[in-house]
């Protein structure tokens, strides 16, 4: 039995608490806006605790990046998140992510983290996605579409058409209160990329 050291436990729950609240304030006002003042009494956490778990709040924003990728990446079983290494080895067919593979728990993640998706979607240039996304890029999609054959200079196109597809198909659904089931998003990604006749 692993055993949680409280001043840890406390520490957690701190930061968790403080990213929470990074992510509800960034819902009213852009990052630069947000003062420790307002986390802090968003939080209930005195400005002292702060100031021993942070610098300042660009410090929490980095945090708080993390906190929603390790959040995100959570959703997939070890064995799917494990496709991004090895690529050169791996099948041609499990590279394809677009499946009930990955769309399952990419879309349960969003149905499950509705606030934090939309927030982080409209702050992409706070949260710095674009470097993540950057680092993505060069380390697994670019690999990818070369085994796929498509020219070098097509390939961030082809990677932006995809993402950005499936973004606004999931910002829609959340609009849409989650209305329809994952399921049938899922197969509506899917008829979007392939056609409803090549599924």
């Amino acid at each position: 039995m692993i055993k949680i050291n409280k001043s840890e436990s406390k520490y957690f729950n701190t930061a968790r608490k403080m990213n929470l609240s990074l992510i509800s304030l960034l819902k009213k006002k852009p990052f630069e806006y947000i003062t420790v003042s307002e986390l802090c009494k968003d939080a209930g956490v005195n400005r002292s605790t702060f100031y021993l778990h942070y610098e300042n709040t660009a410090d929490l924003l980095g945090e708080t990046t993390q906190y929603i990728l390790d959040g995100f990446l959570s959703y997939f079983k070890t064995d799917v998140r494990a496709v991004a290494f090895n690529l050169e080895d791996r099948n041609l067919d499990e590279l394809n992510f677009i499946n009930s593979n990955y769309l399952t728990p990419y879309l349960t993640y969003i149905k499950e983290n509705k606030e934090i998706f939309s927030t982080a979607l409209s702050h992409i240039k706070a949260f710095d996605f674009e470097g993540v996304y950057e680092r993505l890029f060069e380390n697994i999609f670019d690999p990818i579409l070369e085994r796929f054959h498509y020219p070098k200079e097509e390939r961030k196109y082809v990677m932006l058409y995809y993402l950005n597809g499936i973004n606004a198909i999931s910002f829609q659904w959340v609009k849409d209160g989650c209305e329809k089931s994952i399921e049938e998003v899922s197969n509506i990604i899917i008829e979007c990329i392939f056609g409803r006749d090549n599924k």
